[in-house]
């Protein structure tokens, strides 16, 4: 029998090019303003119009400032970016959710919390972490400038079929043990090339249990372990996670969409190009030491000596802790940090909000640290005064920014100052990511939490 990417691959192949790839029609085009400007004046360039426009949603996230929103942006690459894709919209009659509108947000918090990211769909972005949107059970993946323009014209793409991949989870998560935790384990185990050519299928008790939060967590870190992208199969949580949403189904359409979805499922008998299973057990709350996500290590570990690397990663791994400034066999535990981010795509949700708030509650800021907390959307930010987590916030000495992607990369006025280390909820931690010369640790809600309210790397469990 098929595996589920199979069935929701086929249902939307329009023509396979003999010994060429697949014509695949797209459900959802996402886009915005850093890899659309080129897309749409290709379009002009060409006069054509957009085949669906009704199917095309668009916003800016990367370039937004977390302040200020209301005044126009100050840096002028920025402002003329995010103008840009107004303009754009405006011109082909798309969809926007601009700055300061009560939808906008980053653009893989606000499809899945809006219902326009839904069970069986093809979802595409100029953007890698468009994988997020698989927690939906959707076949979600990033797409270049020039794939944009072709959804833009034709509402299809051309495609080869990845190869498929389960990757199986077991037993229950630890205390203080997230989403987060469990992808940067396996980024460490199958190493950021590990999913390379493959889709993944996530399953097992572990994710099965995770909330729907917590899947789009894991889904977005997908393209980290060098995956096309991931997904989860949809069940009752997803149904009960999206009823009622904006662009859900409503009525009797939601009945014959729910009798759709429950059929998405890789069937018993499904045979995968390959299949890891992993058992909860081994998870501990994790941060990251190199300059790619797979180079971590458990909490309470110690760095890796360079004797311990396989020898042919000997010399990146060396040249990773010099920009680091750590050594091998190296504890993390009680370091110094001088930044921590809660926010991206990856953990700007209300749950992420949630245990941040739960972690810090009662306890004070650390003198010297520099925190930016940053809501994915506005969706997020309105929940987050309701359940009245900002006094919370408030009262421990930390400010609630506004949406964007923030200081997950240096596109925006939030940038890490050189040499200085950050405890980040974000996704990549390469070289200059956060702004150049900064020095990223990956890390959960809770691990970010803990260093805020003391001043260096802590074991989250301590205050749970």
């Amino acid at each position: 029998m098929n595996t589920l990417f199979d069935k929701i691959w086929d249902r939307h192949v329009v023509r396979q090019v003999e010994d060429g790839p697949t014509q695949l029609y797209i459900d959802r085009l996402y886009c915005h303003e850093v890899t659309s400007p080129q897309a749409f004046e290709g379009m002009r360039r060409r006069g054509l119009k957009c085949f669906r426009p009704e199917r095309v949603f668009c916003m800016p996230d990367h370039n937004t400032p977390t302040h200020d929103q209301d005044k126009p942006i100050e840096d002028p690459v920025s402002r003329t970016q995010v103008e840009t894709l107004e303009r754009n919209c405006r011109e082909f009659g798309l969809t926007h959710f601009g700055v300061m509108s009560p939808d906008n947000g980053i653009i893989h918090v606000v499809g899945p919390e809006k219902g326009l990211s839904l069970p069986g769909m093809t979802i595409v972005c100029g953007d890698s972490h468009t994988s997020t949107h698989g927690a939906m059970g959707a076949v979600a993946f990033g797409i270049g400038t020039s794939e944009v323009e072709m959804v833009l014209a034709s509402q299809c793409i051309l495609q080869q079929k990845p190869k498929s991949m389960r990757i199986s989870i077991h037993g229950k998560l630890g205390r203080g043990v997230t989403a987060k935790d469990v992808a940067l384990f396996l980024m460490s185990r199958i190493t950021t090339s590990g999913g390379t050519g493959y889709f993944i299928e996530y399953a097992g008790e572990v994710v099965s249990d995770l909330s729907m939060e917590g899947r789009l967590t894991l889904c977005n870190l997908s393209i980290e372990m060098g995956a096309r992208g991931g997904f989860v199969a949809p069940d009752e949580k997803t149904f009960a996670y999206l009823k009622g949403r904006e662009y859900a189904p409503k009525g009797e359409d939601w009945d014959r969409a729910v009798a759709y979805w429950k059929t998405l499922r890789s069937g018993e008998d499904a045979v995968f190009d390959r299949e890891l299973s992993f058992d909860a057990a081994e998870i501990e709350p994790r941060i990251t030491y190199g300059t790619n996500p797979g180079m971590g290590a458990g909490i309470t570990e110690r760095i890796p000596t360079v004797d311990e690397i396989k020898a042919e990663g000997r010399a990146s791994f060396s040249k990773a802790l010099d920009y680091m400034g750590l050594e091998g066999g190296q504890q993390l535990l009680g370091m110094p940090v001088d930044y921590v981010f809660l926010g991206a795509c990856t953990n700007g949700r209300i749950e992420d909000f949630r245990a941040f708030a739960s972690l810090v509650k009662g306890h004070q800021k650390a003198r010297g640290i520099t925190a930016w907390l940053v809501p994915g959307s506005w969706a997020v930010d309105r929940q987050i005064r309701e359940e009245g987590l900002d006094r919370i916030l408030a009262e421990a000495g930390f400010e609630i920014r506004q949406p964007g992607c923030s200081a997950c990369l240096a596109m925006n006025d939030d940038k890490v100052a050189p040499g200085k280390y950050c405890v980040s909820t974000s996704n990549r931690n390469f070289e200059g990511r956060q702004g150049p010369g900064a020095r990223t640790l990956l890390a959960s809600p809770l691990v970010a939490a803990a260093a805020a309210i003391t001043g260096v790397i802590t074991d989250p469990r301590t205050f749970m």
